[in-house]
Order: structure tokens, then C-alpha cells, then sequence
């Protein structure tokens, strides 16, 4: 009997439990408003203590309750800095780490999956795990022919897990919203419900991982271990040293943190570009830092992690979100206006003012006005608020707005990397990654450049 199935009970009363609490704490919230404290400061206090369950209760769980830690917890950037605070280190601790599975059943799998000689298959395999994520967990080891390698190991009755995990937390994802304002919490976990049968399909993640490595194999910036073996639940690739991402948002330089932004960037854009593929689970986890730039010892690469959850766009990133990127920073109201209702972000009932949706889109995308932007929590949290606060422009517009299915990954992945790039605090020339790799955002200039060439 597996680990996941055998402590199905446990888990289910663990998230069974939140939405308990949570009602426990607004029965407590109104208790404080009766003898006269503020509904701002309650507000907060509320979210605080909910915060606190939640992360901890995550965080002592593997399957679909861990995956939707992580994916929650790049947008620990919008979060007010009383709440944030004090459990930024417990989601630094969710995103690198779950409890292990047990030896015995690592050696049963890869028994199972690569063969009852599988020992003969390394040289060295450390049964201690290096590092565990939502669906297996990573032991270091160096294959027969001298590699040094990460052997993914699926965790047996992964997939059940995901799906009851998420099937639970979707039905009190109501509760859950206040934590991250202006985000619906549902979507998110319907999402990441559609994903699970790619994400446990190690056969799809090691096709992706390889055209990735292939592609960046040259890269002065980007290194995307290889893959060397994949079966059944079961993915072996080279190992990568480095320093996490997640400490580097702890305990990083200014140089280390601009760096891994800049690079983060460059990744996110030009990954889709270069390969067709999005990585679609852009957490800290999945990042480290190398040193060996093209400034030398001293400089630094972006190690890529984890490619089990990708989308594919064998044309790159859409072109018409280049197109009204450019169109709104030139202040084109009415063509960014048409190219939305045209794309389906505006239904076809509803009409709306496009200098009001330019309103809406400006701040928003304020990083790629200037040449370098420095990504802050103030400045995530501002745009947070701008946007859950029902009393803003913002707010009322928004809700009219709608996310294209075929946008809705791509949305989620700049989102987050965004949000990771707050946590950084890195100062990003967004701009430069934008006109190199994004189509229709350098249109015009590039058409410019041709007319001048002709002439």
C-alpha cells in the first residue's frame, strides 16, 4: 500500500479542518467589531491567523494541497506586509520542501520501473532525498556511465492525491480569496486540476525537458539539465548544483538579485520562442542560481527545473499580446480596445469605455515603459488593491473583463514570475526582453528598421 492512499484519512481531516477554522475566526472577527475594535484592524488579524493555518497545514501535506501551496505562493508578493512577514520563511519552506516517502518505497518503484538489478544502473544512489516536490520526490546519484545525476521518483497514488487534494480545496476556495486580494482562488484550482494528468506523465515532462536542453545546450545564460532515462513514474536527468532561488530571494546580493530577475525574464520570454514551450510552474523551487556566466566565476547562469507542467505554443507566445502591449503604451485606446474584443477578453454583450480599459491597463504594465523597473512588494501589493478594492474603477472594470481559455496559462505563468520577481526586489530591463522575443511588441520599430535599411 502506498504512502498517499494509506494516509488519505489524515490528509482529507487536515484541509477538512481549514474552512472549520476559518469559520471559527470570523465567528471571533465579529465578537472583536462587537466591543468596538476597527473592521481594518480585525481585517487584518483575520487574515493573519487564516494565513498561518493555511501555510501550516500545506506545508505538512504532499499531493494536490502542496502543488496548490506553491502555485499560491509566488503571489506571497500581494499580500499586506503585516501578513506576509511573518510567513515568508514557512512559504520559502513549502516551496523546497514535503516529508520524504520512505526507502523502502523508492526501492520498490525502481523495482518495479527500471528492474530488479536497478542498483547495477548507478554507480552511487543516496537514498535520502535531495528534494521533494507535490508529486515525487528528487535522490542524487551518478549513473553507470560516471554522470552525476537527479533521479525523480513519482510518489505511488500521486495522481488520486492531486485530484482529491484540489477536489477538497476548491470547495472552500470562497474562504481562501481574501488571502490574495484580486485573485479568484477557484480558477486557480481548476487549473491545476486540468494539469495533473499532464504533470504525472514523466514521459510528456522528459520531452519537454530535453527540447529545452537542446535548445539552451549553447546558452551563455540558461542551463537545462538533460535528460538521461525516463520511464513509468520515473524521470533520471543531470544533476545541477546551485543556489536555490529561494535563498537568493532570502539572503542574496543586489548583484544576485538583479541578476536572477534579468535572467527570469529572458526565460520566460524567449523559452516559448525558442522551444514552443512555456515552463508553466515558475515558483523559486524550480530556479537555481550557477555560477560560470559570460562574465566568468563570478557571474551567474539560471538553472531551469521541473518541466512537467508546460504549455504548448508551437508559435511562441501569441502575437496579439505583443500587439496591444505596444498599442498601449502608445495610448492606442481604441485599436487595444478592438484587439481585446477581437481576442475575447471583452464578451460580446458586454461594451465597455477603451480609455477606461487604457486606464485599467497602464499601471499594470508600467515595467515595460522604462528601460529598467525595479520589481518591489509595494509596488505588487499597490496593484493588488487597486484591483480587489470594490470601491476602484479598477475593480468594477475587471469584473466585466474575461480570460480566454488559451490565455489563461500563459496569464498565470507572467503573473507568478512577476510575483517572483517582487520577492526578489531585482531591478529588470523588462523592455529589452520584450522587443527581442515577444511578436507584434517591436513591430514598428522593426518595420522602421527595414525602411531605413532599404532606403
Amino acid at each position: 500500500m502506498s504512502d498517499l492512499p494509506r494516509k488519505a484519512v489524515t490528509r482529507t481531516a487536515k484541509l477538512a479542518a481549514l474552512p472549520l477554522g476559518f469559520a471559527g475566526r470570523a465567528t471571533w472577527g465579529l465578537g472583536k467589531r462587537i466591543v468596538g475594535e476597527s473592521a481594518e484592524i480585525v481585517g487584518r488579524e483575520l487574515q493573519q491567523r487564516t494565513a498561518e493555518q493555511l501555510f501550516r497545514v500545506l506545508g505538512e501535506l504532499k499531493g494536490g494541497a502542496m502543488k496548490f501551496g506553491q502555485a499560491l505562493s509566488v503571489f506571497e508578493s500581494a499580500l499586506p506586509e503585516e501578513v506576509a512577514g511573518p510567513y515568508r520563511a514557512a512559504l520559502t519552506k513549502l516551496q523546497e520542501a514535503a516529508p520524504p516517502m520512505p526507502t523502502s518505497t523508492v526501492h520498490r518503484v525502481l523495482g518495479e520501473r527500471l528492474g530488479e538489478d536497478w542498483p547495477d544502473l548507478f554507480l552511487e544512489f543516496e537514498d535520502k532525498p535531495a528534494a521533494a516536490a507535490s508529486i515525487g520526490q528528487v535522490h542524487r546519484g551518478v549513473w553507470h556511465d560516471g554522470r552525476e545525476v537527479a533521479v525523480k521518483v513519482q510518489y505511488p497514488g500521486a495522481g488520486d492525491a492531486l485530484l482529491s487534494d484540489l477536489t477538497q480545496l476548491s470547495r472552500f476556495a470562497r474562504l481562501l480569496g481574501p488571502l490574495i486580494p484580486g485573485m479568484d482562488i477557484k480558477p486557480l484550482i481548476a487549473e491545476l486540476k486540468d494539469r495533473v494528468s499532464e504533470e504525472l506523465d514523466y514521459g510528456l515532462e522528459a520531452q519537454a525537458q530535453q527540447a529545452h536542453a537542446e535548445e539552451f545546450a549553447d546558452d551563455a545564460d540558461v542551463v537545462v539539465p538533460g535528460v538521461v532515462h525516463q520511464c513509468d513514474e520515473v524521470l533520471i536527468t543531470e544533476w545541477i548544483d546551485g543556489v536555490p532561488l529561494s535563498e537568493i530571494i532570502s539572503d542574496g546580493t543586489r548583484e544576485q538579485r538583479d541578476r536572477a530577475g534579468q535572467l527570469l525574464a529572458r526565460f520566460l520570454f524567449s523559452g516559448p520562442a525558442r522551444t514552443g514551450l512555456l515552463h508553466a510552474d515558475p515558483h523559486p523551487g524550480n530556479f537555481r542560481l550557477l555560477p560560470g556566466g559570460p562574465g566568468g566565476e563570478d557571474d551567474w547562469r539560471l538553472g531551469v527545473l521541473d518541466f512537467g507542467t508546460v504549455d504548448r505554443l508551437p508559435g511562441g507566445l501569441p502575437a496579439p499580446i505583443g500587439d496591444s502591449l505596444r498599442m498601449t503604451l502608445d495610448g492606442e485606446a481604441e485599436a487595444v480596445y478592438e484587439l481585446l474584443c477581437a481576442e475575447g477578453f471583452v464578451k460580446e454583450s458586454i461594451e465597455l469605455d477603451p480609455s477606461a480599459v487604457l486606464d485599467y491597463l497602464l499601471p499594470i504594465i508600467e515595467p515595460a515603459r522604462v528601460d529598467e523597473f525595479t520589481f518591489t512588494r509595494g509596488w505588487m501589493r499597490s496593484q493588488a488593491a487597486r484591483i480587489a478594492d470594490p470601491r476602484s474603477p479598477a475593480y468594477q472594470l475587471g469584473k466585466q473583463l474575461n480570460l480566454p481559455p488559451a490565455y489563461l496559462l500563459i496569464h498565470r505563468v507572467t503573473l507568478s514570475t512577476i510575483g517572483v520577481l517582487c520577492q526578489l526586489g531585482a531591478s529588470v530591463r523588462l523592455r529589452e526582453e520584450l522587443e527581442e522575443w515577444l511578436p507584434g511588441f517591436a513591430l514598428e520599430e522593426a518595420a522602421e528598421g527595414e525602411s531605413a535599411a532599404e532606403a
